[in-house]
């Protein structure tokens, strides 16, 4: 059995102690963008598991977008990528 050659670690021990791996991403060619996926992005690159710019590009997101996701974790937490939550979180 053969290994892929892969840039930057293969698992990573998140802060609440569960280890994440490449296989628990979302798949490359996704076109429903539901909450959890989202979050798998996220904590992904925060983990340091892919970068910012190896997501981009593996998932077709822009920079904004990215973003966005980011920061709605940041501020509400999973929920906050939820669309239908988005005039709950939406600044007047």
């Amino acid at each position: 059995m053969f290994l892929k050659r892969i840039d930057g670690p293969r698992t990573v021990t998140l802060p609440d102690g569960t280890t994440m791996t490449r296989a628990d991403l979302p798949p490359v060619d996704t076109r429903r963008w539901v909450a959890s996926r989202k979050a798998a992005v996220v904590k992904a690159v925060a983990a340091g598991l892919i970068s910012e710019a190896e997501a981009r590009e593996r998932y077709s997101l822009s920079e904004e977008e990215l973003e966005s996701w980011k920061r709605a974790v940041r501020e509400h937490g999973v929920r906050g990528l939820k669309v239908t939550a988005l005039k709950e979180f939406r600044q007047p």
